[in-house]
């Protein structure tokens, strides 16, 4: 049986010797020993968390490489792979994102206010 090396593209951002990522316009891109496995849009949050935790779920790299290649928090990657391993690929994806919204006062909640 014939061994095929893994081959990177020159501009393709290591994690370790068998990850690496790449943006292709707007799409990342995941290698895993040169074979492409994983892709999602710039702008999706769930799907990055999926990645970064299915990588490190799968061996495939440490928390501590993937935060230092990507510029990122350990611990955010760590919640991600616990997430995975406890709540499964659903919680990323089935969920609703509620951060960043503030409590709106409606006008019965004024009314309640000033009782």
């Amino acid at each position: 049986m014939q061994q095929i090396l893994p081959l990177f593209p020159k501009d393709l951002k290591m994690v370790n010797y068998q990850v690496g990522f790449k943006q292709i316009d707007n799409f990342v891109h995941y290698l895993v020993n040169g074979m492409p496995v994983y892709c999602y849009a710039v702008d999706d949050k769930n799907g990055y968390r999926y990645v970064l935790a299915t990588l490190v779920n799968n061996k495939f790299c440490s928390i501590k490489e993937l935060s230092e290649a990507l510029g990122v928090n350990k611990k955010n990657v760590e919640r991600y792979a616990k997430d995975l391993r406890e709540k499964g690929m659903s919680h990323f994806f089935n969920r609703k994102e509620t951060r960043g919204q503030c409590h709106k006062f409606t006008a019965e909640k004024i009314k309640e206010a000033q009782r």
